[in-house]
């Protein structure tokens, strides 16, 4: 552990003290929401290893770990839309992160174009349950031109 994250040693503390102690999952990763500050909307999931934790903190922009990658990456460092965090908060037994942004450009958080990552719902209609509703129907940018060649970092 680094001198940031304190050492788990009782629950009283994980859940009533002051002390970040956060806990990692047996990947070293600790799952992470975001939402835009202004209205609260979930822009998207992902996870933060210790040091993109540590980085999100001192930098004050957040910071992933890209599962499919394998490496840490600067939410927006190629795309122009950074996330300046706005408030981070920590779940009562310290292993869920929520963090709040101000995106950067258009406000968009979704590498494939649109604002938020859930841009679908799941249908509840009978005979469609396992069909997705768009909810966004417009998408922000065009993924082709801001990411030029870059690999997409969705995996099958």
């Amino acid at each position: 552990m680094s001198k940031l994250f304190g050492k788990r040693v009782n629950v009283e503390e994980v859940e009533e003290g002051k002390k970040l102690q956060p806990k990692f999952d047996d990947n070293g990763l600790i799952p992470v929401i975001t939402t835009n500050a202004v209205d609260n909307e979930v822009l998207m999931h992902g996870y933060m290893n210790h040091e993109a934790f540590k980085l999100t903190i001192k930098t004050e922009f957040v910071h992933y770990w890209s599962r499919s990658r394998k490496c840490i990456w600067q939410k927006g460092k190629t795309s122009g839309l950074t996330q300046k965090v706005i408030e981070l908060r920590i779940d009562d037994d310290q292993d869920c992160l929520l963090v709040k942004v101000e995106v950067a450009g258009n406000g968009a958080s979704c590498h494939v174009g649109y604002k938020s990552c859930f841009y679908r719902k799941i249908s509840f209609k009978d005979n469609e349950k396992n069909k997705l509703e768009f909810i966004e129907k417009k998408k922000i940018f065009d993924p082709k031109i801001v990411y030029k060649n870059a690999e997409n970092p969705t995996k099958l």
